[in-house]
C-alpha cells in the first residue's frame, strides 16, 4: 500500500537484516505466493500440533517447529517480492492480511483446544489479536503509516513468546497446576492486549481531532441565514387537490394548510 512502513518492534532491524540475507539467497523457483501458503500451511499445522498435545505434551515440540514455519513463510514472502523489485502493493497487501486472520484463528482454536488453555479464553485471544491487527489496518488509511506492531511487541516477538511457553510446557510435565497457571498467564495477556488497543484507539482519536477539529457552533445569525438558505434550496412540498366546482386539480402549499 502507500503507507510509509514503520518497524519499531524490538527484534525489527535483526529480523530485517536476516530476512534480506535469506531472501538474497533463495532459488528462482521459490515466490512470494509459495511462500505466503508455506506460512499459512505453517499456522494450520501449528493449530492441529496444538490440539493434538492432549495426547502427548511431545506435540508442543512440533507446534513450536511449525510456528518457525510460519514465521519463514509470513516474514519472507514480502521481503522476497522488495528484494527482486517484484512487488504488487495492493495484491500483497490483501492476501498477507487475509492469511493472517486465518492463521491467527487457527493457532488460537489449536491452543483452546490443547490440554492447557481454556477454549473461551484461547478464542478471546483470538478476538483481541484481530481488533489489534485490524486497527493497524485502519491507522495506515487514516494516517498514511503502517505500524506492524505494537510498541516493542510485534508478530515474532508473539511467536518467541508462544515458542517459550511450549518449551515449559513441555518441560514441565503433566500436573494438576499446569492448566490453571498457563490459562490464567492466558487471561492476563488477553486482558493485556485489550488494554493495550483501548489506549491505543484513545490516542488515534485523540490525533485525528487534532488534526480535523469539529467546525464552531453556528452563531445565531448564522443559524439563521442557514436556515432561510435551506428553507429557498428546498421549497415547501405541494399537493394536489380536487377542486369540486372545476373537477381540476389544483396545487397547494402544503405548509399553507
Amino acid at each position: 500500500m502507500a503507507a510509509r512502513r514503520e518497524l519499531t518492534f524490538l527484534l525489527a532491524e535483526p529480523e530485517r537484516w536476516l530476512l534480506r540475507a535469506i531472501a538474497a539467497r533463495l532459488p528462482p523457483w521459490m515466490t512470494s505466493d509459495g511462500l505466503t501458503v508455506l506460512g499459512m500451511v505453517g499456522a494450520l499445522g501449528t493449530g492441529v500440533a496444538y490440539a493434538l498435545s492432549t495426547l502427548s505434551a511431545a506435540w508442543l515440540w512440533a507446534a513450536s517447529a511449525l510456528l518457525v514455519v510460519n514465521w519463514f513463510g509470513d516474514s519472507l514472502d514480502g521481503t522476497l517480492a522488495r528484494v527482486r523489485r517484484a512487488e504488487r502493493p495492493r495484491y500483497g497487501y490483501y492476501l498477507d492480511h487475509v492469511v493472517d486472520a486465518f492463521s491467527t484463528a487457527a493457532i488460537g482454536a489449536g491452543i483452546g483446544l490443547s490440554p492447557y488453555v481454556d477454549l473461551g479464553v484461547a478464542l478471546a485471544g483470538v478476538l483481541a489479536y484481530l481488533i489489534l491487527s485490524i486497527n493497524i489496518y485502519l491507522e495506515s488509511q487514516a494516517f498514511g503509516v503502517f505500524r506492524l506492531g505494537y510498541s516493542r511487541i510485534g508478530p515474532t516477538e508473539a511467536r518467541i513468546v508462544l515458542v517459550g511457553a511450549n518449551i515449559a510446557l513441555a518441560l514441565s510435565g503433566p500436573g494438576a497446576a499446569v492448566a490453571p497457571i498457563a490459562t490464567g498467564a492466558a487471561v492476563a495477556l488477553v486482558v493485556g492486549m485489550f488494554v493495550m488497543v483501548a489506549v491505543r484507539i484513545g490516542r488515534n482519536l485523540s490525533a485525528l481531532s487534532r488534526l480535523e477539529p469539529p467546525p464552531p457552533p453556528l452563531s445565531p445569525y448564522r443559524r439563521t441565514a442557514f436556515t432561510a438558505a435551506s428553507a429557498s434550496t428546498y421549497p415547501a412540498p405541494t399537493s394536489h387537490r380536487a377542486n369540486p366546482g372545476s373537477g381540476r386539480a389544483v396545487c397547494v402549499r402544503t405548509d399553507a394548510i
